[in-house]
């Protein structure tokens, strides 16, 4: 899809699967199942969808989904699946790994930053070895001392290597990136999560990661029990989807599987998806 001189996909890494309750925290499950079918072992498949974007003279890739550096325990809880991965699919836009000049992770846990690195030899080293990786500070900090509540949630495997290359760039607060790519702090999932945003040839896009990681979260208190911050997350979406509606911007989902971008449309109260199929 074009935005005036900027190009963007969204692709994405496979699916994984995560407990239905913590995905959507104080929403009973009769009312969640309705949107997300539950397995026997009450998880619901989730996509873990990424953008490659052409902005600017530079190839930037906002998420790298969970990478393979997995063993059998956590193949088994995670159960993800889908091919090709993320790798295969840049190579299918013709896009080299050494290609890419900029990472975004929105945060670091680990359905978002798993292919950051590789498996090279018996080492871990960035998958992309040429680019800058972007994350908030206070994500990263916190990534490397995380609290007993979240410290499933990361593997230092896929951030630790980065930094010892030397190919972090910390942030702290807003950022344009390049011209028609800016990272807008919206915290409560994490202490310091971000969101993307792509503008160009006056239209909007809006990545919003896990602010809203599927169209079931678009009603406000819709919120994962995952989120550090639940009431931060609420303020934040209480700001944040109005004005995605009233300017008619693009809403890009990081898990939704079957929804990945839709336009918003307000009615009694409710919001309504318009799907907009962009591959």
């Amino acid at each position: 899809m074009r935005l005036g001189d900027l190009e963007f996909l969204v692709l994405t890494d496979g699916t994984l699967r995560l407990d239905g309750g913590a995905m959507f925290g104080v929403i009973p499950k009769p009312m969640w199942e309705k949107k997300a079918r539950a397995d026997e072992r009450n998880r619901i498949v989730l996509a873990m969808n990424c953008l490659l974007i052409r902005a600017a003279g530079k190839t930037i890739v906002v998420e790298t989904g969970a990478g393979d550096k997995w063993d059998a325990k956590r193949r088994d809880i995670y159960a993800f699946e889908g091919s090709p991965r993320l790798p295969e699919q840049l190579a299918r836009q013709g896009v080299k790994l050494e290609d890419v000049d900029i990472v975004i992770n929105t945060h670091l846990h680990f359905d978002h930053c798993g292919w950051d690195t590789k498996i090279v030899g018996d080492k871990m080293r960035p998958t992309f070895p040429n680019a800058k990786y972007v994350v908030q500070k206070k994500d990263f900090e916190h990534a490397k001392n995380p609290t007993e509540r979240d410290r499933a949630s990361f593997m230092a495997d896929n951030y630790v290597p980065v930094a010892e290359a030397k190919q972090w760039e910390l942030l702290e607060g807003e950022r344009q990136i390049v011209p028609g790519v800016t990272v807008i702090p919206a915290p409560g999932h994490t202490d310091a999560m971000q969101c993307v945003k792509l503008e160009g040839g006056g239209k909007t896009a809006i990545f919003l990661a896990d602010l809203v990681p599927t169209t079931a979260h678009l009603p406000l208190p819709w919120i994962m029990g995952f989120d550090l911050y639940p009431l931060t997350t609420l303020e934040n979406k209480k700001k944040m989807l109005p004005q995605i509606e009233k300017h008619g911007w693009l809403a890009l989902f990081a898990h939704d599987v079957s929804t990945r971008a839709a336009y918003l449309h307000s009615r009694d109260g409710q919001y309504e998806v318009e799907p907009v199929k962009i591959d």
